[in-house]
């Protein structure tokens, strides 16, 4: 195994790698459970892949998102989820993902239980984007996210509640919801960024 930048081992040691079970959580509250790959590449300053959502696909078409997706009958845990659907959706193989923890699950709008796998993927990558997932897909340096001139919180609204929303502003992308709470959080780990999370 390749040596871990400093960014990367500060993660490493910082987030649980438990590989928990979805068992009992299937269905809880009406929601639906997603694992996605946070792939951060295995370079001193890290990037991390992000896609934009199909146009086509039914739910959050044109968002930016991690290579993920739903939950199938046989997965086991969220790590299985998030490795099918990189490979499905970006050519990433289980050998190229190397594990580095995992951050507490997230609520989508959509009301999935999104399970975020946080992991060391090869520096120089040959990635084959499966266009009916993804329109394109990009690899920013997960620095940016800490910066807090990028980051801001807007309150919209779930169709019960309102909520403090992370957004972030990437050239012409604007990247929100837990897509960039997922950042967020990473980057108050491993830069101590201190971004201001309020999500209720």
């Amino acid at each position: 195994m390749s040596r871990l930048s400093p960014v990367l081992r500060r993660l490493q040691r910082a987030l649980p790698l438990a590989d928990p079970a979805w068992e009992g959580r299937v269905g809880e509250g009406g929601k639906r459970e997603a694992g996605v790959l946070v792939a951060l590449t295995g370079e001193a300053r890290p990037r991390v892949i992000l896609g934009r959502r199909a146009l086509h696909l039914s739910l959050h078409p044109g968002e930016v998102a991690f290579p993920g997706g739903k939950r199938e009958a046989p997965d086991s845990g969220p790590w299985v989820t998030a490795r099918r659907e990189a490979l499905e959706e970006v050519g990433l193989s289980a050998a190229q993902i190397h594990p580095l923890g995992e951050l507490q699950p997230l609520v989508t709008r959509s009301r999935f239980a999104v399970y975020p796998c946080v992991a060391r993927v090869p520096a120089k990558l040959a990635l084959v984007v499966d266009a009916t997932e993804f329109d394109s897909v990009f690899l920013p340096p997960l620095e940016v996210f800490a910066d807090p001139a990028r980051f801001r919180l807007e309150t919209m609204s779930d169709g019960e509640r309102l909520r403090q929303v992370p957004h972030y502003q990437l050239g012409d992308d604007n990247v929100w919801g837990v897509t960039a709470a997922i950042l967020a959080r990473l980057a108050n780990v491993a830069y101590d960024a201190g971004l201001d999370l309020q999500r209720e």
